[in-house]
């Protein structure tokens, strides 16, 4: 990677030449991944300007600290902690820098959110092309860790739509990045967790859309094969399809679920437009049924938040879709059916005293069916079954440290107690060998449990040695560190 095009660094207040403090206490702050199931105390810094995160980085190297870089913390391992040590949170860098509505082209700071870019651009026509299951995703998290979304087999991950990018380095050389200027750094820092540099300003394309509403089709399937066999089919007529699956079903139907497949209007199918594409007309609602605000849903879940009551969720809610609402048909608007999370505020409060962590696990076409069986009813035999089981299709990608396959991924939800978690543990290990015998991947942001053997088994030993190469260039005092990349990557800091 040549560094000449470098953008000269902003000079900042010479910090080195100020009396060497202890970091102030009141920084210290409790951070808990998404899951709750790790946390850490760190010293937090949110900088509001490019000039702040620089001294951030100064602060670091005076007082021989690490940091580790975090948009909205919703990573749910430890991707976005390191224990006593400073936490630059990104949050307080949230301008929208420049929007074209005529090419639906936005350059946003890498705190603006999914939420604050579909907001503002919907009102002209334009959608983010790939999104997660929640919209408070920050743009900056959601590049390091290249999401994906509900039609990534059909467009790919948000790496993807990302035309270009300016990276802080930890040495303070600025360097903008795209797939044709040192596209190197452009393909592993888009996937690279956060450890070659601070994403300061990023332009992503988005998509047309013309209308604030999606035509979706729901439908029931009874096992994994059926269900690849019905996304194998529709993949050429839908521009979105997810599955949710019963993991407590067993024998033949193992792996049963419900299928929703949306896709976008055509110009002329709907009839107001101009009424749909209102932000206000997107927007979930807050309260059920007009009556029960949703900010007191999870106590209402809480009941249900164990084995029996979970069985109990998961037959009824595929026995309404396999009846009443198979194959039924409706109009839906974007963000109620892209963002499924948002629908209940604090969902994963359900889950406490306890918490959780998500399993996933990407697999290629061929394997997917036996793969995904071999992981619920090892899961079963365990009898650590898995609330909720999300399953999508993908395709391959170039970024670096990738984690797509062509075929299919399942997203296993497990409630983790303490006298449960050595299992839970346990369990993951298992999966993880199913995993890699079918030639399967894992995906950082979802990671909890993952070894440096399991990492260094899937993405491999020149995929590492590029990674830890770029690392070596950008961050030669090892200055970016996380929780995760200490568990998986010691070699990063030899």
């Amino acid at each position: 990677m040549s560094l000449s095009e470098t953008t000269p660094a902003p000079q900042t207040s010479c910090l080195a030449d100020r009396p060497i403090k202890p970091l102030p206490s009141d920084r210290l702050e409790r951070i808990e991944a998404w899951g709750m199931n790790t946390a850490a105390l760190a010293y937090v810094f949110r900088p509001s300007t490019l000039e702040g995160v620089q001294e951030v980085f100064a602060l670091a190297r005076i007082h021989g600290r690490k940091v580790c870089l975090r948009g909205m913390g919703r990573s749910y391992g430890d991707a976005a902690l390191l224990a006593e040590n400073i936490c630059l949170d990104l949050t307080r860098m949230n301008r929208i820098l420049d929007w074209n509505p005529h090419t639906g082209r936005i350059t946003v700071e890498p705190g603006a959110t999914i939420g604050d870019i579909w907001r503002y651009a919907i009102g002209d026509g334009w959608w983010p092309p790939v999104v997660s299951g929640t919209m408070y995703v920050s743009l900056g998290g959601g590049a390091a860790m290249n999401i994906h979304g509900k039609n990534n087999w059909k467009v790919g991950p948000i790496g993807e739509h990302i035309l270009e990018f300016d990276l802080l380095l930890p040495t303070g050389e600025i360097v903008t990045c795209s797939s044709e200027r040192h596209s190197d750094l452009f393909y592993a820092a888009i996937g690279g967790f956060g450890m070659l540099g601070c994403f300061t300003r990023l332009t992503l394309q988005l998509k047309r859309v013309y209308s604030g509403l999606l035509e979706v089709d729901a439908f029931s399937t009874q096992n994994f094969e059926d269900i690849v066999e019905q996304f194998e089919r529709r993949m050429d007529s839908y521009d979105y399809l997810v599955g949710w699956i019963d993991c407590f079903a067993t024998g033949r139907h193992l792996g049963r679920g419900l299928v929703h497949a949306a896709r976008y209007l055509a110009p002329g199918e709907d009839p107001i437009p101009a009424q749909t594409l209102r932000v206000e007309n997107q927007e979930l609602p807050d309260t059920l049924m007009g009556i029960i605000p949703k900010s007191v849903m999870w106590r209402c879940m809480k009941p249900f938040a164990n084995n029996l009551g979970m069985r109990l969720v998961n037959w009824a809610r595929f026995t309404a879709g396999n009846t009443i609402g198979n194959h039924k048909r409706v109009r839906q608007s974007h963000a109620a059916f892209a963002f499924l999370l948002d629908y209940v505020p604090n969902w994963k409060w359900a889950y406490k005293p306890g918490c959780l962590i998500q399993y996933q696990s990407f697999i290629p076409a061929e394997q997917a069916a036996r793969c995904f069986a071999d992981q619920l009813t090892l899961c079963q035999q365990m009898g650590i079954v898995p609330w909720l089981g999300v399953f999508k299709r993908h395709r391959r990608d170039r970024f670096l440290m990738t984690h797509s396959v062509d075929g299919y991924s399942l997203a296993l939800d497990i409630p983790v107690y303490p006298h449960t978690r050595a299992r839970v543990w346990a369990l993951a290990k298992q999966l993880n060998r199913l995993v890699l015998e079918a030639g399967g991947r894992f995906y950082f942001a979802k990671d909890s449990t993952l070894d440096p053997d399991t990492a260094r088994a899937y993405l491999g030993e020149e995929t590492i040695a590029r990674f830890v190469k770029l690392k070596r260039e950008c961050d030669p005092e090892g200055l970016l560190q996380s929780a995760l990349s200490r568990r998986l990557f010691p070699t990063l800091y030899e």
